[in-house]
């Protein structure tokens, strides 16, 4: 038999379910509420899934559009200061999917130990996920998932770097309220583009919301309004190069021998002291030390000296995805955007760029069914809307974007707010030293270093999807929380 309280739910919020199979029109607010238990470091974590739409408002209360999301609360512990890590992915346009059931929650998608599809496509018990320390929410912005606009909503308030803050902060503060989580120490944690709105929430959720934060986990970070466009860009690029380039043993041979980490510190170094002011010096560059810069470029990236000549020093990320396997002893292979370790085959060898993104294409292989089998089956959650793995949010307004900053100010503003960047090093679209770079430009004064932290990874911009990585990451998660918690320590400098 049902609890009382679960039943009592249901009766209330399923209706639309049950009665109405065959909508494509989404519940503005509902939910359902199974049970579920997983094991985790050997001890089993009993808990309670919350998978439901809550409504988003406009300034005079009107409901604009609904917002499905999937709560995990731990039900042996009954401490109102338990954690809540607030869990975002990105794009913009992205489903909260990927962290969802791959990463941090009690449930991973069925792949193999690299993270490659396999079939029967499913789901398992994740040994490694952070539920037994904190609850976690998974947030479908407007578009993404099962979440949508309401009838006649003007898209332009939802689809922008501070349109999407600003809504989402409303809507979060909403959500902890309903659920009484005030009194939670709470942290976000967002992937890519959802670290852009992650940085951006910190502050906006201090100000707006009065809610104030423990933790910003930054996942495969995208630039966050921190410039580092031109000759910055270009440079920062080679020790990814070098990366790929060991991954796929295209280095020489004493460069190939040695272990990624001291290999990339000396790429690193190089990146830093010689190839960044070999680039600020453009034509003024003399010949002789330009074609010294193109032979270390080439020795550690795998492309040939006379590749990085005719490419100004500066080889496009598409270039390199398309030539470093190019020739017949390498396969005439393409390499991935997000994750460099996938392979790809073109129709033909030669050409500018890959035909298509590898890495992308096995992940929706195998994520797609299994959050649609997750969610309808498992969870109950009955619809015809299709889960948007990636929904319609362009145009997308870019303009305004301060988050890295509104992160240090939230920061500054904060004494509790720490920050952690966890990067996959084989990550070739939001590379793992432009996240380095953006880490030592949050706070350039360097005042708060002490609560920064960067974690790497070998894999790429879904570093658990990695087998070891996923223990490692979540293990690293798991320790940045427990930091994050001050006891009873006042906030003050």
């Amino acid at each position: 038999m049902l609890p009382f309280r679960l039943y009592l739910i249901l009766l209330l919020t399923s209706g639309y379910l049950a009665a109405q199979p065959n909508t494509r029109k989404l519940p503005m607010d509902t939910m359902i509420v199974t049970q579920g238990q997983v094991t985790i470091g050997g001890a089993a974590v009993p808990y309670e899934v919350t998978t439901g739409v809550q409504p988003v408002y406009n300034d005079s209360g009107k409901v604009t559009a609904g917002l499905h999301y999937t709560y995990y609360r731990r039900t042996d512990r009954e401490d109102p200061n338990r954690p809540l890590l607030i869990s975002f992915n990105g794009g913009p346009g992205s489903a909260s999917v990927w962290m969802h059931l791959a990463y941090t929650g009690p449930k991973v998608l069925t792949i193999d130990d690299e993270g490659y599809p396999v079939q029967p496509y499913g789901i398992s018990d994740n040994p490694y996920s952070v539920l037994d320390l904190t609850d976690i929410v998974y947030v479908n912005p407007v578009n993404t998932g099962f979440s949508r606009m309401a009838e006649g909503a003007d898209r332009e308030q939802f689809f922008g770097v501070n349109q999407d803050i600003q809504y989402l902060s409303d809507w979060l503060s909403n959500w902890v309220s309903r659920h009484d989580r005030w009194r939670s120490p709470k942290f976000l944690i967002g992937e890519s583009y959802g670290t852009t709105r992650v940085s951006g929430l910190a502050l906006e959720l201090q100000e707006e919301a009065w809610m104030y934060l423990n933790g910003v986990i930054l996942v495969s970070p995208t630039e966050i309004g921190i410039e580092r466009a031109g000759i910055v860009e270009a440079a920062n690029q080679l020790p990814y190069f070098a990366a790929a380039a060991w991954y796929h043993e295209q280095l020489p041979a004493d460069l190939q021998t040695m272990d990624l980490e001291p290999l990339l510190a000396e790429v690193e170094a190089y990146t830093r002291d010689a190839f960044l002011p070999a680039l600020a010096s453009g034509m003024d560059l003399s010949e002789e030390k330009r074609r010294a810069v193109a032979e270390t470029a080439a020795r550690y990236s795998g492309l040939d000296a006379q590749e990085w000549l005719d490419n100004n020093l500066m080889p496009t990320t598409a270039y390199f995805w398309k030539n470093l396997l190019r020739g017949e002893e390498a396969g005439n292979y393409t390499v991935g955007r997000l994750d460099s370790r996938y392979k790809g085959i073109d129709a033909r060898a030669g050409g500018d760029r890959p035909d298509y993104n590898s890495e992308l294409t096995s992940w929706l292989h195998s994520f797609t069914p299994a959050i649609n089998y997750y969610l309808r089956e498992e969870l109950g959650f009955r619809t015809d809307l299709q889960y948007n793995m990636f929904g319609s949010v362009y145009p997308w307004d870019r303009s305004g974007d301060q988050t890295g900053e509104n992160l240090r100010q939230a920061m500054a503003q904060n004494p509790y707010l720490n920050v952690l960047i966890q990067s996959g090093y084989f990550d070739g679209a939001t590379n793992y030293y432009d996240a380095k770079y953006s880490l030592w430009h949050i706070d350039p004064s360097g005042r708060m270093r002490d609560r920064l932290s960067f974690k790497g990874y070998e894999s790429g911009h879904m570093m658990y999807l990695r087998r070891p990585d996923l223990e490692t990451a979540n293990e690293d998660l798991r320790a940045f929380i427990r930091n994050a918690l001050p006891g009873e320590n006042p906030a003050r400098y």
